[in-house]
């Protein structure tokens, strides 16, 4: 427990912080789940729906500093990897 009224205020902030944070980070990996389940079912339009979707989602979270820029433009080269290779 904090032990003054500063440090019961940071942690009150962390963890409203900490769980938004986790939401936003849930999102991007739903949807990479969908894009996941579009290419599985050989559905390139679907696929490059989702992939869009996924790059948007992820640049805001990393332009917030939820994920490191690297992460993310990992992930991103992966997956449209996986999306050029669809035939």
């Amino acid at each position: 427990m904090p032990n003054n009224k500063s440090t019961a205020k940071r942690l009150k902030q962390s963890l409203k912080k900490r769980l938004h944070n986790r939401s936003i980070k849930s999102t991007v990996r739903t949807s990479i789940k969908h894009f996941e389940a579009a290419v599985a079912k050989h559905d390139k339009a679907t696929a490059e729906t989702c992939f869009k979707e996924f790059v948007k989602l992820a640049d805001t979270a990393a332009g917030k500093g939820i994920y490191h820029k690297n992460t993310i433009a990992r992930k991103k080269s992966r997956l449209n990897s996986v999306l050029a290779g669809m035939n």
